[in-house]
């Protein structure tokens, strides 16, 4: 391998970019569009519940248990109605998303020591939302009657609390202690980022110098298949270095996202990854005839595995075992890890040597594929 040719397959790749602002103007503007647009629009916090409460009862007790929700800063009561009629209208309407209903014996069954049913109506037109939901419903009643449990062991005597004390717990969130949805989406939004930039730019590479007519003169130089397509693959990893500032730089100081870990091995990680998505993009342009079948394979190939299949969004763990499988072939899926470990949990190589490995092996993988499917290309 000669290194002047391929710096001048650099070079002259270089200035294909600069002379396409629009393309450059896209490549860049993608990834703070992307983070803006998901970053908020996609958020996974379900908070300020909107709620009716339908207190048949009308005692202190009954409506102890509604200062329980109303202090909560996961419930928005929207009133009192004094009918069950009215939420289920409310609910049918979309204007509610959680019902709560205390039966009119609540206090009298509380007093004499039975179980004291609360009943929750729950729109579940939105299985994950409502789930959450009922979660922080039946957490706000499970602390309440605690709460009455001990009161009622206190009265009775220190016998009586000892042989059954109330049982609490008391709950500490690591890495991501207010449980914002952004901390947990911004860094997988990164490696959906670098898959698709680096994988759509590099993909109409090869794929133009066939429809322009340009091949037939490569062709005609002693340039190599690798000169070739490590000159390409460079000039875009310039680019998407500068995506990959643009992204972070974004995640740190516009979302507030905290980088615990070291930043050097959160670059290091990042170039494994670009290497990989950017060969990727050229093993497709390598085979493909036209510009528009090689942007749809890459869009095909990178937005919907590094979507669906990293554990960007959806958890991998509760898809078929046979989606599970295949997910174990996604480069995103390991970067992911790598990116969450580093951000939230500020953990080390020590740690993440696995997901570091894979990616140095899945960047050369696709370096040698590309390599050869260029050379029968041209031969």
């Amino acid at each position: 391998m000669n290194l002047r040719r391929t710096g001048a397959v650099t070079r002259k790749e270089m200035r294909h970019i600069l002379r396409d602002p629009r393309s450059l103007t896209m490549a860049l503007a993608v990834p703070v569009l992307m983070l803006l647009l998901f970053g908020l629009a996609l958020s996974l916090d379900v908070d300020h519940i909107p709620t009716l409460i339908y207190d048949a009862d009308r005692t202190a007790t009954s409506r102890a248990l509604i200062e329980q929700f109303r202090g909560s800063s996961y419930f928005q009561i929207l009133g009192y109605p004094d009918n069950y009629k009215a939420i289920e209208n409310a609910i049918d309407r979309n204007q509610i998303l959680l019902g709560v209903v205390i039966p009119p014996d609540y206090s009298r069954r509380i007093e004499s020591g039975k179980e004291a049913d609360v009943q929750l109506l729950i729109d579940g037109s939105d299985s994950n939302t409502a789930s959450i939901a009922l979660g922080y419903a039946q957490g706000v009643v499970q602390l309440y009657s605690l709460d009455l449990r001990s009161q009622g062991q206190n009265r009775k005597g220190g016998l009586a609390a000892r042989k059954s004390p109330p049982v609490d717990s008391l709950l500490r969130v690591w890495y991501n202690s207010r449980l914002e949805s952004k901390n947990y989406v911004v860094p997988g939004l990164i490696a959906v980022i670098l898959m698709i930039i680096g994988s759509v730019l590099t993909s109409l590479t090869i794929a133009r110098e066939w429809e322009m007519g340009t091949m037939e003169q490569l062709l005609s130089t002693p340039l190599r298949p690798t000169e070739l397509v490590l000159g390409k693959m460079a000039a875009y990893f310039v680019v998407g270095i500068v995506d990959l500032s643009i992204s972070i730089g974004c995640g740190v100081l516009v979302f507030q996202v905290p980088l615990r870990g070291s930043f050097l091995l959160l670059v290091f990680t990042s170039c494994l990854f670009l290497f990989g998505t950017l060969f990727w993009g050229i093993y497709l342009s390598a085979g493909s005839k036209t510009q528009l079948e090689a942007y749809q394979m890459a869009m095909l190939s990178s937005f919907l595995p590094a979507f669906m299949l990293s554990g960007f969004v959806y958890a991998i763990e509760s898809m078929p075992p046979v989606i599970q499988a295949v997910s174990y072939l996604v480069p995103a899926r390991y970067f992911v890890v790598i990116l969450k470990g580093i951000f939230l949990k500020g953990v080390g190589l020590d740690v993440l040597w696995l997901e570091t490995l894979f990616l140095a092996g899945y960047a050369a993988v696709i370096f040698v594929l590309a390599t050869r499917r260029l050379k029968q290309k041209i031969t």
